[in-house]
């Protein structure tokens, strides 16, 4: 696979802040404004294919080799063609989008749901670069929406339609969401799960082994509001859960003593299970710019053969 260099971490020009990013309105605007930016300078390009037995055609894009171009089907349609060949290999990236109600839920805006739909639309946007196929899967306690991967700017809009479409409610069922996923991607690909995995440790590992175990490449990013790092307990504090609807009743000195440690030790927790799976875990806080997950994304999609 072809991936485009990235720059180290420190070196990234972060441009966008989360509050530009929501002025831009459209998720297609969003998601060529943060992929542009992380990737400016770099070269994207196919990989020619080491077959020459011709398989099919795609559309031309600005930027790719023209040595490619079947100019007798432009002579005959008017419409630049390139031809592929059996030997090039594209990846298959499946987005997978808790849209739960506890993902509805944030101080501030962008909310978790909101942050998590652009950066599953910059993953497409890149794929859609990159000539990948791309698809989505959406649930709360049961699937919502599942596009399989597929080419083409309509699958593109497609996929944009419905992150745009998502509004969070009940709770989120991991184990079937991956589930789903496994039986139904029957070839090899990279699985984008975006959450802020409110769920048991031991559960997310068994559902991230379901497509490790299927030669699937998996990357898990844990999505955080400010509000989750850095609660703001008052004296008596009732807590209650979004999804669930269960309150209790906390003692608020006690809280701001255990809180953070209990946080530290569930990431951490998420960590040790997806390295155990083969998985890579990305934390993200959504008051930050979105370029730094796109550049661990790259070089997580840049180890694979």
């Amino acid at each position: 696979m072809n991936v485009p260099a990235a720059a180290p971490l420190g070196q990234q020009t972060r441009l966008l802040s989360p509050a530009l990013l929501a002025q831009l309105g459209s998720l297609e605007l969003i998601a060529r404004a943060v992929v542009d930016g992380t990737l400016h300078g770099a070269h994207l390009a196919d990989r020619p294919g080491f077959s020459q037995e011709f398989a099919e055609y795609r559309d031309y894009v600005p930027g790719d080799d023209l040595r490619f171009v079947d100019w007798n089907a432009y002579a005959r349609a008017d419409r630049l063609l390139l031809k592929r060949f059996e030997g090039e290999t594209n990846t298959r990236l499946l987005v997978l989008m808790d849209q739960s109600a506890s993902m509805g839920v944030g101080d501030a805006e962008p909310t978790k749901l909101r942050y998590g739909a652009w950066l599953a639309a910059a993953l497409v946007h890149i794929a859609a670069r990159q000539h990948d196929a791309a698809g989505l899967l959406t649930f709360d306690e049961e699937v919502r929406t599942y596009l399989p991967p597929g080419p083409g700017r309509s699958q593109q809009q497609a996929l944009y339609h419905q992150l745009d479409a998502m509004k969070p409610s009940g709770g989120s069922d991991w184990t079937e969401a991956f589930a789903y996923a496994a039986r139904r991607m029957a070839k090899r690909g990279v699985v984008a799960a975006i959450s802020d995995f409110y769920c048991d440790a031991a559960d997310f590992g068994r559902s991230l082994r379901m497509l490790g175990s299927r030669g699937h490449d998996v990357i898990a990013f844990h999505l955080l509001d400010l509000g989750e790092r850095c609660p703001q307990f008052g004296r008596n504090t009732t807590l209650r859960d979004i999804e669930t609807g269960r309150v209790v009743e906390v003692d608020a000195h006690e809280l701001r003593a255990a809180y953070p440690r209990r946080l530290a030790s569930h990431e951490e927790a998420l960590r040790r299970q997806a390295s155990a799976a083969g998985a890579h875990y990305v934390r993200m806080d959504t008051d930050e710019p979105l370029d730094g997950a796109l550049v661990r994304y790259l070089r997580f999609r840049g180890r694979r053969p």
